[in-house]
């Protein structure tokens, strides 16, 4: 009987949900509390069991068959099938966006959902590394992760953090690789540049910028966030106006350049930013030719990042996301890896379409994810899921690994 027969009969003359229910309240909730509470779970773990017997003696590979019911929906065991079919093996490392992607700060109090912090533990007990891949500090990561995952796995020589964007990578139990800071390789110039937009960002900022938007503690990339909800109407005024600003900075830091220049530069380089100086002023008329090419050499490095009502960023180009996930992959020693990438934002991109251009990962976002991420993910697998819904995304990965092992 084939793979995709065995799981229509699974699905079809089992009751999968019930089964989910029970795995869910026996993995969720251990069994502490009072002598009722623990007597309530053992009932329930001895369903558990009895059903996943049953599954087992129905099928050849019975044990197979029992784990992906006891974690995956119908369509989700499906989508494992299919991307079985079409790459061949199982995902062996985890690279995570977190904000808007593991967790919503709109939805779940800005804490990671319990359910996918619990498939995490469950993948990562399976032996799939976890890189954590995100614009934030490290300080701010290591609390909520640590927090979330527990210390015994953040220490467990399979997690990474790759923090600020790919400025730093943090690698717990690795020596004198445990910390990587990879803007210590950038040259002299542009750190100069970074150093100098850093200590005027605020002190030459607008009235309105200084009261509401604040700087973020990162060790290299400038990054501005509104002290408002995120995403509310005050937070997209204020951002839109904080990245007016750190573009004219950037200008007033390169020996010969003019707002003018740089304005017309990096609106060509993102719609977004485009859009945002047209409501602010006006993208200026100047041709892109006549800027010096030593100017505009620099202006190739530096990226300037647009988060609408979010963050308004300047970072390195040569210190995305990409090379602070090649990094991590080195120093865990993955020497082939096929990993999903989750994200929602064009610093996410960058890494889904170098793990697509080198036939080494598959990529998948929130439906809420920036324009381009969505097109990117429709395209490939169309792997979308739905706001908290990230825990989806790795139940099909459980799935997919199950199902990869019987090839």
């Amino acid at each position: 009987m084939n793979r995709y027969n065995s799981l229509y009969r699974l699905y079809d003359e089992f009751d999968a949900e019930t089964l989910r229910e029970y795995q869910t309240v026996v993995g969720l909730f251990p069994a502490l509390g009072s002598r009722v509470a623990l007597e309530l779970w053992q009932e329930t773990s001895d369903e558990l069991d009895q059903r996943r017997a049953d599954i087992r003696r129905a099928f050849p590979a019975g044990e197979t068959f029992a784990d992906i019911a006891a974690h995956a929906s119908r369509d989700e065991a499906f989508t494992a099938l299919d991307l079985n079919t079409k790459y061949g093996r199982a995902v062996n490392v985890l690279v995570l966006d977190v904000d808007e992607t593991l967790r919503s700060a709109g939805r779940t109090d800005n804490e990671i959902p319990r359910e996918t912090l619990y498939l995490l533990t469950c993948l990562h007990e399976e032996g799939i590394p976890i890189v954590i891949c995100t614009g934030q500090t490290l300080e701010n990561v290591k609390g909520f992760i640590t927090q979330g995952l527990g210390n015994e796995l953040v220490h467990s020589g399979t997690l990474s953090i790759v923090y600020e964007a790919g400025n730093g990578v943090f690698t717990p139990g690795y020596g004198e690789s445990t910390k990587t800071l990879l803007y210590d390789d950038l040259d002299s110039e542009i750190r100069a540049i970074f150093d100098d937009v850093r200590s005027r960002v605020l002190s030459e900022a607008a009235e309105p910028i200084t009261r509401g938007c604040h700087l973020q503690g990162n060790e290299f990339n400038i990054t501005l966030k509104p002290n408002f909800q995120t995403g509310s109407d005050n937070a997209v005024e204020i951002i839109d106006d904080a990245l007016c600003h750190l573009i004219d900075l950037l200008a007033g830091a390169i020996d010969g350049a003019d707002s003018d220049m740089a304005r017309a530069y990096y609106a060509d380089a993102d719609p977004e930013i485009c859009g945002v100086l047209e409501r602010h002023g006006g993208v200026p008329e100047t041709d892109l030719e006549e800027i010096p090419t030593v100017i505009e050499s620099i202006f190739e490095r530096i990226d300037i990042a647009y988060y609408k009502g979010d963050a308004a960023e300047m970072g390195s180009l040569e210190l995305d996301k990409v090379a602070g996930v090649q990094t991590a992959f080195d120093v865990l020693g993955i020497d082939d890896p096929f990993a999903l990438v989750m994200g929602d934002s064009k610093s996410d991109l960058r890494v889904m379409e170098w793990v697509e251009a080198n036939d080494c990962g598959i990529a998948a976002a929130p439906e809420h994810a920036s324009r381009v991420v969505s097109e990117h993910v429709l395209n490939t697998d169309e792997l979308v899921f739905g706001r908290d819904g990230s825990a989806s995304m790795l139940r099909i990965m459980y799935a997919l690994d199950r199902l990869a092992g019987l090839n």
